[in-house]
């Protein structure tokens, strides 16, 4: 950036400390996203999102590729996982490896599209746009194979 010698620039900030925290899955072979905003990222909250998980797909194994965070253990996730009988699996993957977890490329793909050089006024209208990246999102879930990787292969067979 520049300016004028002897002029500041005013760059606007939000000047409050109001964020929302994203939660979300991709299921790797539909490219189907689950998604939740919360004021707080805890336990309470990764448990919601698993919960969310086995609700949407109620006689399947559901498996969960995910870091070792904190709030990925112990109080309301182990209640999760004994409530779900053996049918949620959770997958834990090296420590400081997001390159590993499908999601993470996908955040960053949010990132670039909603946040990157965006300065929202309101949190809500943060919110609002993320609702709606998810919702476009969901409609293409080829689009989303793609970004995470997992892109489908077609293969001909020659006779």
């Amino acid at each position: 950036m520049w300016s004028p010698v002897g002029q500041q620039v005013m760059i606007p900030t939000p000047g409050q400390t109001n964020k929302r925290f994203g939660i979300g899955a991709v299921n790797y072979h539909t490219g189907e996203t689950v998604v939740i905003l919360r004021k707080r990222k805890r336990r309470e909250q990764i448990a919601e999102l698993l919960t969310q998980l086995l609700v949407k797909h109620p006689t399947q194994t559901v498996y969960v590729a995910w870091d070792n965070a904190d709030t990925h253990s112990g109080g309301e996730v182990e209640a999760i996982m004994r409530a779900a009988a053996g049918r949620l699996v959770l997958l834990y993957l090296p420590t400081y490896s997001p390159w590993l977890n499908p999601i993470e490329m996908l955040w960053r793909h949010w990132r670039r599209e909603v946040t990157h050089c965006e300065l929202f006024e309101f949190i809500k209208n943060l919110i609002e746009a993320t609702n709606n990246f998810f919702t476009r999102y969901n409609q293409v879930p080829e689009k989303v194979l793609s970004i995470i990787g997992a892109t489908r292969q077609v293969f001909f067979e020659c006779t």
